[in-house]
């Protein structure tokens, strides 16, 4: 029998309501050494993540449990000061002192925001940050303000350089977010690499292959096995272009922020020296904001109006699937593998929780 029909390798769903799963990962941020403010932030972050993106990206509220390591272990400090260490109408340079990634993160891109509205562009770069989460999250954040919104970092060296087997720069990821006229925004949210290892796990989990183009054995040959291939490099997506993508990530965090670049990120686990840039662009400078959302409508419509590949059902446009993903979960409840619930009902009086999680049942669905 192949992996492929092993049933009981297969990963097992539970159906959460939405409020009931915040309010826990909030108590338990807080439980965890952040303060209301800073725990509040990371748990909308996290279930912004969770309706939005498949479970095996790994960057939703299944985090509780690995900050509750880092934090426990010295690798993060909960409640680091935010310093601005040098400051311009439209730039900052900010000092995130080893605190939570996603926290920092999220107040950089308000003050990115702030000096977009007052000057029409706002650039914030971090440095000496840690993981911060999913890109799409601070890119989101600007479209409150009416601000296009763009997000990218660096990351630990797990993508191979184009031609080695060895990884020396990150997934990278970058999120741009844009407004339109048609009921949810324009999001591209993208690793620099063809996948993570947290997708290659969720194979591993389900027993299945996966595809060649994601990573190499740490012998340098592409690999179907997910269990080799974590083990390996990842590789860059379109091959050179990713890796030069991420490579020039680097430039403009890493190395412009005066911090970690390369092999240094997650080097040492007491200083991971991630580092960060956020840009925000105001809308009214340029136009009326709702003309620019009907003209992002137009462009919309535009790519719509093609004509299909065999095998396709539609077009979609970037974050349109995750719209539908976010609104279908915050309807019929956000499924959960059972193996994080059972372990969320473990953390819960580990923490001295108060909040219960409202279970609404086995997810019977797949995962779009």
């Amino acid at each position: 029998m192949t992996t492929e029909q092993t049933p009981a390798r297969a990963i097992t769903m539970t159906n959460v309501e939405k409020t009931s799963l915040r309010a826990f990962v909030a108590e338990g941020f807080e439980a965890l050494g952040l303060t209301a403010e800073d725990a509040g932030i990371f748990a909308d972050a996290l279930i912004f993540s969770e309706l939005r993106f498949h479970p095996g990206q790994g960057q939703g509220v299944m985090r509780l449990r690995r900050y509750q390591e880092r934090i426990n272990n010295g690798e993060v400090a909960p409640r680091a000061p935010w310093t601005i260490l040098k400051e311009a109408p439209s730039l900052a340079l900010v000092d995130a002192h080893n605190g939570i990634g996603t926290v920092a993160a999220s107040k950089a891109m308000d003050l990115a925001v702030k000096k977009a509205k007052e000057n029409g562009i706002g650039t914030v770069v971090v440095r000496n940050s840690t993981h911060y989460g999913s890109s799409a999250v601070h890119a989101c954040r600007a479209l409150e303000a009416g601000c296009i919104g763009i997000a990218f970092t660096n990351a630990g060296p797990e993508m191979a350089p184009w031609g080695g087997r060895e990884g020396v720069t990150g997934t990278n990821p970058w999120s741009i977010a844009a407004p339109s006229d048609k009921g949810f925004p324009a999001v591209l949210d993208i690793a620099l690499t063809t996948a993570g290892k947290g997708m290659m796990n969720w194979y591993l989990r389900e027993g299945k292959k996966m595809p060649l183009d994601w990573a190499l054995t740490p012998e340098g040959e592409e690999t179907d096995d997910p269990a080799a291939a974590m083990k390996g490099a990842l590789l860059g997506i379109g091959g050179h272009k990713g890796y030069g993508l991420a490579f020039m990530t680097e430039a403009l965090t890493g190395v412009l922020s005066g911090a970690g670049f390369g092999l240094t990120p997650y080097a040492d686990p007491k200083k991971l020296d991630v580092s960060h840039m956020f840009i925000a662009l105001d809308i009214s400078w340029f136009m009326e904001p709702s003309e620019y959302e009907a003209r992002m409508g137009q462009f919309i419509d535009m790519a719509k109006s093609r004509a299909l590949r065999p095998g396709f059902d539609e077009i979609l446009v970037p974050g349109e699937q995750e719209a539908r993903r976010e609104t279908s979960k915050s309807e019929n409840g956000v499924p959960i593998a059972d193996s994080v619930l059972e372990d969320f009902r473990k953390l819960g009086p580990e923490l001295g929780l108060k909040t219960e999680l409202k279970v609404l049942g086995a997810y019977t669905g797949d995962i779009l």
